[in-house]
């Protein structure tokens, strides 16, 4: 009755994978062309990584990627990688349809198996590809065991290929000092964003016709809905845009507008449980006094930006570092708000910038006094030798991409509020105002944000952004290890930012969401700075 009442062959918006419905946007197609390279000429016998958030849809680009492999490859797919390394070893030996008769359980007897078959499937002009989906649960011990089996090689040649595939955690995970010997031998990354505005009605309208629908019924506001509520990521389109589909059938409706979106998105987003709801309106009410309170005083004036000397003189001479794994910790307790608390909570907070940048000054370790917070609120390019200031225009999902806390400008009530994002998943952000975590939707903050946000990242100490063709100097040598992996300043004594550093660099920002203009800007610094030291987003656990 469902498909008849909208003139539908089948549902348009299933989440089983078929590949009759993939659509394949921009980043889905590179994502897909970086895998390819990573079993084909280009990738060395090295590891390619390929991440992005759940539901982005990594285990469809592999199933593309199974179906277009060479005839003269050999997979090896692992979807559960929760194992011991000898459990993985049997896995990858039985993926390849090894004898392992007298070799379970003995490490070395299995690694003999695999390599004897890899020598001879060299011999016979065979590409062995080992491909490991879900790879943020691989164990440590596990990854050492995975990054051993890339010595397998000849004199001139690697003989398994590694692919890895994951969730953003994965990127945390290589981050961390004690992999470090594997991530130098990531060949080619790719990290995959969700869906934007645009490509979110285009993936609708593809899923629709290949359904057998004549008539998209989704308005232009709901399509909008479905965006926002979804964060773009294509598993939340398919479950928000599936329940609109039946609520306008149940109504007798034909066309659905942002109304019917709205409620399919309470009903499939996991609303709070009743005693959750509880104390939510609670702290809303709690929230609302407190801004009724706070109505009667005048706003603190906005202190004014410091000269550019003011700011040298008040920004220290030296900053500590912090461990590279150290996480943006949220307070104790964390308040869920819903669009009508979160105003209510701006209403009560202080509209000076200053505690954010105190905020944000502390979780990197720098002074963060009230003439530090006056000091950086200008964002100069250098805050102190080693760390840098960036300020711009971007979404949310960009920011998430960068890794790094940020401060986000809203504006409410006529007034301008900084806020510190601490962590963000698909469909909730966490944001600390006035030193209290705060959970709210994505769609909520959108309503507010101006886009206009602050960041903070730490490098070498003789940066002078932006670079463009023909810039030359120690930052290059930083740039090109980065960018192009085996990159040793040493070879290139000229350290010049050459048209293929500029290749690389372009490469670079169409992965991280960036504009793709070659220039080595204060937004692509930051993003090449995400191995670095310092706080990291925090994912929002539901």
């Amino acid at each position: 009755m469902y498909l008849e009442h909208y003139g539908l062959q089948q549902p348009p918006f299933s989440i089983t994978p078929d590949p009759r419905f993939v659509f394949l946007s921009e980043r889905h197609r590179d994502a897909l062309a970086h895998l390819l390279f990573g079993i084909g000429q280009g990738g060395g016998g090295g590891f390619v990584q390929l991440t992005g958030e759940v539901g982005t849809g990594k285990t469809t680009l592999c199933r593309l990627l199974m179906e277009q492999v060479p005839e003269n490859t050999r997979v090896a797919l692992v979807l559960n990688p929760r194992l011991s390394p000898v459990e993985l070893l049997e896995t990858i030996c039985e993926e390849l349809h090894l004898d392992l008769d007298g070799a379970r359980g003995s490490v070395k007897a299995l690694v003999d198996r695999l390599n004897a078959y890899l020598l001879d499937a060299y011999a016979q002009g065979l590409c062995v590809v080992l491909i490991i989906d879900e790879a943020q649960n691989l164990s440590v011990e596990a990854l050492e065991q995975v990054r051993l089996l890339t010595n397998l090689e000849t004199p001139t040649q690697k003989l398994l290929q590694i692919l890895l595939l994951g969730q953003p955690e994965l990127r945390e995970m290589l981050a961390r000092e004690d992999m470090r010997q594997l991530a130098q031998r990531i060949t080619a990354r790719y990290h995959l964003t969700p869906l934007d505005a645009a490509e979110t009605g285009e993936y609708l309208r593809h899923r629709y016709r290949v359904a057998g629908g004549q008539r998209f019924p989704f308005s232009s506001a709901a399509v909008r809905r479905i965006h926002a509520h979804s964060g773009g990521v294509p598993r939340l389109v398919n479950v928000i845009a599936e329940r609109a589909l039946l609520a306008g059938y149940a109504h007798d409706e034909t066309s659905i507008d942002a109304r019917w979106v709205d409620r399919a998105a309470r009903e499939a987003l996991a609303p709070p449980r009743p005693r959750d709801l509880t104390v939510w309106r609670v702290a809303t009410a709690v929230v609302a006094v407190v801004a009724l309170t706070a109505a009667a005083w005048t706003w603190w004036p906005r202190p004014p930006s410091p000269s550019p000397d003011t700011s040298a003189q008040a920004m220290p001479k030296t900053a500590q570092p912090v461990n590279t794994a150290t996480a943006v910790k949220p307070a104790a307790k964390v308040v869920r708000l819903d669009e009508d608390g979160l105003l209510a909570r701006l209403g009560a907070a202080e509209p000076s910038p200053l505690p954010a940048w105190r905020q944000l000054l502390a979780m990197w370790r720098l002074p963060a006094t009230d003439a530090d917070a006056v000091a950086a609120s200008a964002c100069p390019a250098a805050l102190a030798p080693g760390v840098y200031c960036v300020r711009g225009q971007a979404r949310l999902d960009k920011l998430a991409t960068q890794g790094r806390p940020a401060l986000l400008r809203l504006q409410s009530g006529g007034k301008e509020h900084w806020a510190l994002l601490q962590g963000a998943d698909a469909v909730t952000v966490r944001l600390s105002l006035d030193g209290v975590s705060v959970d709210t939707s994505r769609v909520a903050l959108e309503h507010l944000w101006t886009g206009d946000y602050a960041a903070v990242w730490r490098g070498p100490a003789y940066f002078d952004a932006p670079l463009a063709m023909g810039a030359q100097g120690p930052a290059i040598g930083w740039i090109g290890k980065r960018l192009t992996p085996g990159y040793e300043p040493a070879q290139r004594p000229s350290a010049t930012l050459d048209d293929a550093m500029i290749e690389a660099v372009r490469r670079f920002q169409r992965a991280r969401g960036l504009d793709t203009d070659g220039v080595v800007g204060p937004e692509t610094l930051l993003a090449l700075s995400a191995g670095e030291m310092g706080p990291r987003l925090q994912r929002v656990l539901e």
